[in-house]
């Protein structure tokens, strides 16, 4: 393994590496702190070893000890997004190897510290910011550099390790992590409280450490797959993901083993900031998903698909994010063809190829961050995170399948280049070296393809992938007839033209009506008088529809879309339909306010995210 800089940690990775991770945590809602112990059992990989540096964010750090000998620390200069350094000496030196034997010593480095009220890493919620309205909540988010705010640890994705917890959380609450249960005793110093342990024996990235705690009930979906939320839900959720068990055998039958052992669910509370997020054996969703008749349930193949490329084979560092997301996305459509069709899998595609142009428009066509390889040198990760490691992922790895022989070919080397990398890390440099490796018969193929403008280079994809239209032509066709029609041909539109579109169909002709000119006001009022579109529960389908009705001035939909801006926080969509209301001049200042009201309910990225989008500093 090439050792890889990370410029998005701190730590001395090339000095030491954790191997395993034992933390204990007193949960405290009063405060608003995680008070801890964690344990790093490091590996040590250089002679005369004596230092080390571990990534902190915003910790207080109380006592540092190695192997039961206190150790001297200093905190470091706080840098603008990757917190601050935490410098360790030990007592005593090490060496790489022990009494001539090629065995690496191991050194076991205490911490005591206290998380801050404003981790990144953590969001508490009051009892009001719930469903149920009557307990707190806390839930963890450390994609991709917060692991740090909440544990002091090497925060790099090229570092692998087993994990062990155990925490103590007041009894009528429970704990849940990215982690098998290894019961749960009554605290031995509160009565009032109850300690839940976790062990976690896949080697995995500290990102993907998380925790939640919260009035949790659970339902059985399948014969490894429990379903948790808050009571007032958990029955819906449970119906909504019912196909979980399916898509686990789909994607097996696919990658491989499945070797988490259990694959749970977790729907979180509305403030969540992403879709979803693939802790390994507890998948965290977003409410958005719950549309009553499991039309988003794709989200959760995509989780279930990062089981194998993102946990099981890991991006070495987040300049090679494409590596987790493209082929996550890639194996998530090939499940879609499985359970369903290849209609859809290029349906899909479709869809994928017009996010991206959303990204490179938002970006700017010529900025690196747009690079499927992008430099992340000084770079906040959280400011670079957008669709483009996804869908210029997604379309490079479907031209490759093209040219090297279709799906099934195709889908052979994504399942041996998991075997071969699994439980490791690995670049974009590795990946391509095995691919050569792997169709070394179609070498010249492969030496046609300009990976310069595919990988380094910004803006759209060197190639669009020709998909087929059969799903996307009503679509289509339904756009343009509103698009050219007069005021005289508005009598023409009636509800039949959306009863013919599923779900994933009138969310592509809302999304190609974004693509175009406004529509004028007249237009949109009668759409909404034939297809009832602000009653649709649909929250994808809601997202692109009060975007339409805002660019068309549309008044009335103003308080729609900040409702919707604000009663949930997954940035897909609070951060577009904050900037369409800005974007309207008349309600800019309201758009403002109304975000600068809600601001503390949101979760501290997508706030942070929010304020740089309106312009505010500070």
């Amino acid at each position: 393994m090439t050792p890889v800089s990370d410029p998005s940690s701190f730590s001395t990775v090339s000095k030491c590496a954790t191997k395993h991770l034992n933390l204990i945590y007193h949960v405290d809602f009063d405060k608003r702190v995680l008070k801890g112990k964690v344990a790093l059992t490091l590996e040590v990989l250089e002679d005369k070893f004596s230092s080390l540096t571990l990534d902190s964010k915003d910790l207080k750090i109380f006592k540092v000890s190695a192997n039961g000998q206190a150790a001297q620390f200093e905190v470091g200069t706080k840098h603008k997004s990757k917190g601050s350094p935490l410098e360790i000496t030990l007592p005593f030196e090490l060496s790489r190897y022990c009494h001539k034997l090629v065995l690496g010593q191991h050194v076991i480095v205490e911490i005591e510290y206290e998380t801050s009220p404003s981790a990144t890493a953590l969001q508490w919620l009051t009892p009001t910011q719930t469903v149920g309205k009557k307990h707190p909540y806390l839930f963890s988010q450390c994609q991709a550099t917060h692991c740090r705010s909440m544990i002091p640890c090497q925060d790099s994705p090229s570092v692998k390790h087993t994990y062990y917890a155990q925490v103590s959380v007041p009894k009528e609450l429970v704990a849940l992590m990215s982690a098998l249960h290894d019961g749960q005793v009554p605290d031995p110093s509160d009565s009032s409280r109850v300690i839940y342990r976790f062990r976690q024996p896949v080697p995995m990235p500290s990102y993907l450490i998380a925790i939640v705690v919260g009035a949790l009930e659970s339902r059985e979906i399948g014969p490894r797959s429990r379903v948790w939320s808050e009571k007032e839900n958990v029955d819906e959720a449970a119906f909504e993901f019912s196909e979980t068990e399916t898509m686990l055998k789909t994607a097996e039958s696919l990658a491989g083993p499945y070797v988490w052992g259990q694959y749970d669910l977790l729907v979180m509370p509305p403030s969540f900031p992403y879709g979803g997020m693939e802790n390994p054996c507890l998948t965290f969703v977003t409410p958005t998903v719950l549309a009553g008749d499991k039309s988003l349930a794709g989200v959760i193949a995509h989780e279930i698909s990062h089981s194998w490329t993102g946990n099981l084979v890991t991006n070495r560092n987040w300049e090679h994010f494409w590596l987790n997301e493209g082929h996550t996305v890639y194996i998530e459509r090939m499940i879609a063809r499985c359970m369903e069709s290849e209609h859809l899998r290029q349906f899909k595609g479709i869809g994928g190829w017009k996010e991206l142009q959303e990204s490179v428009n938002q970006f700017g066509a010529n900025n690196v961050l747009t690079n499927l390889v992008p430099n992340l040198h000084e770079v906040d990760t959280d400011e670079a995170f957008s669709s483009v490691p996804y869908e210029k992922g997604f379309a490079l790895l479907y031209h490759l399948e093209e040219l090297l022989g279709g799906p099934e070919v195709f889908m052979g080397f994504v399942k041996s280049y998991i075997q071969l990398f699994a439980y490791g890390t690995v670049t974009t440099e590795e990946w391509k070296n095995y691919l050569f490796t792997y169709f070394k018969d179609k070498v010249d193929i492969l030496n046609k393809v300009d990976w310069n403008a595919w990988m380094h280079t910004p803006g759209m994809a060197p190639v669009k992938p020709k998909y087929d239209t059969t799903m996307a032509d009503a679509c289509t066709a339904l756009c343009q007839r509103w698009v050219k029609a007069k005021e005289e041909d508005l009598a023409s539109f009636t509800e039949e033209d959306v009863k013919k579109l599923n779900s994933p169909q009138l969310i592509e002709f809302m999304a190609l009506l974004l693509q175009e000119e406004p529509l004028p006001l007249s237009h949109v009022k009668k759409m909404q008088e034939v297809y009832q579109l602000n009653s649709v529960k649909n929250a994808e389908v809601r997202f692109r529809w009060l975007r339409i009705c805002v660019r068309a001035h549309w008044e009335e939909a103003v308080p729609l879309a900040l409702k919707m801006a604000t009663e949930q926080g997954r940035m897909k969509f609070t951060r577009p339909l904050f900037k369409e209301v800005y974007n309207f001049s008349k309600y800019s200042d309201k758009a403002l306010n109304t975000f600068k009201e809600n601001r503390g309910a949101l979760h501290p990225v997508t706030a942070m995210l929010v304020a740089k989008d309106l312009k505010i500093n500070g």
